[in-house]
């Protein structure tokens, strides 16, 4: 049934991949079921496994505008290299932190340089790394409630509520524009490769005292891409400003993370907690999802 799903909606926005040479019009694929399919959840913390359920989905759905989802876990690093080494497009999800999103670029080139190595040709090889933004504020902002004393604690602390997942990543945009000037990244263009974008994720805003398009606005940037949810892209074509924000002032992006680890939070121990509810949330959809689609067959077979 994903397969079929998948295959539609591919061909759907074909002419938009051949349109933009490439740039666009991709269906992402994860396995949970969705428009958007990823290798199992339970295959996060396997990099074998993950290597060969990524594998077997690009062979299953063999067509240029397909990206297979690989979640940015430790064990998952190394699958996203040895994907992209194969020449397979791969969208490396639920990134949390500048530590994993170091380690997705990292695999990009490596892979890449290994796939040209072979006599394969870049072009045809794509990747986004997944950056989920709201749940950082989310988990961020709960530790800083905490760490102020309560609601009426620590005004200064408190000042920092909201403001260290577009921190972030527009930090994380300077480590990617940083990552794709180097004389070595020259190199692999000179042969064709793609960059691998940034991509926010988890875009709407969770609490309502805060901007509707606060995901949105403050992280607008060349080869950036933003997956709203349908309210939140109405939203922007309502009211939203269509403005270059994301490297507009990297260095007070710097100085709010600064600050947060000055207060006290720790931005690896928020990765992890946020990995690790995110692999256990995708683990809990697909289960139901089977279980659903077990059901559903159990009582058509009756």
């Amino acid at each position: 049934m994903v397969v079929a799903d998948i295959a539609a909606a591919l061909a759907v926005l074909r002419p938009v991949f051949d349109a933009a040479d490439g740039t666009d019009g991709f269906v992402s694929v994860e396995t949970d079921g969705f428009v958007s399919v990823e290798v199992a959840p339970e295959l996060a913390r396997d990099t074998k496994a993950t290597i060969d359920a990524a594998r077997g989905l690009h062979q299953r759905v063999d067509q240029p505008n397909l990206f297979v989802k690989i979640p940015a876990t430790a064990q998952g690093a190394p699958a996203v290299e040895a994907m992209i080494a194969e020449g397979r497009s791969i969208n490396i999800t639920l990134i949390f932190s500048l530590t994993r999103d170091a380690e997705v670029i990292e695999a990009h080139l490596s892979g890449l340089e290994a796939f040209t190595a072979g006599g394969g040709d870049p072009a045809r090889v794509h990747s986004v790394a997944s950056f989920f933004v709201s749940r950082v504020d989310t988990e961020i902002d709960r530790r800083l409630e905490k760490l102020a004393g309560g609601e009426n604690g620590d005004a200064a602390i408190l000042s920092l509520r909201g403001k260290a997942a577009v921190a972030q990543a527009q930090v994380a945009y300077q480590h990617f524009h940083a990552a794709f000037t180097t004389d070595r990244w020259k190199a692999l263009d000179a042969l064709g490769a793609r960059v691998q974008r940034p991509l926010w994720a988890s875009t709407s805003t969770k609490n309502p005292a805060y901007p509707d398009l606060l995901y949105v606005d403050s992280l607008i940037g060349p080869a950036t891409v933003n997956t709203m949810p349908e309210p939140t892209l109405r939203a922007f074509e309502d009211h939203g400003t269509l403005v270059r924000t994301v490297d507009a002032d990297p260095d007070g992006a710097r100085d709010t993370l600064d600050k947060l680890a000055d207060a006290g939070i720790d931005m690896n121990d928020v990765e992890q907690t946020l990995e690790d509810e995110g692999v256990h949330s995708f683990s809990k959809s697909f289960d139901e999802l089977m279980q659903s689609l077990t059901d559903k067959a159990n009582a058509l077979s009756a």
